[in-house]
């Protein structure tokens, strides 16, 4: 079994530190859902101008699991 399979990934899923658009700044979708979940967590240091994709989604992911959302 790979290793995406025993952490319970699909095959599809990367890290989003190997994104090849990794380094590009967060999308206005990222930011506003950060945003929102930033919010709900009691988290506003959690959301910053300057993030890339791969940080917005680690922190998207981080908040999601803290909201018990997954």
């Amino acid at each position: 079994m790979s290793d995406a399979k025993q952490n319970g990934k699909s095959n599809l899923e990367k890290d989003p530190k190997d994104w090849v658009s990794g380094d590009d700044p967060m999308t206005g979708a990222q930011q506003s859902y950060l945003k929102t979940l930033a919010e709900q967590a009691h988290e506003p240091e959690a959301v910053s101008e300057d993030l890339t994709k791969a940080d917005a989604s680690q922190r998207i992911d981080a908040l999601k699991e803290k909201l018990d959302l997954d």
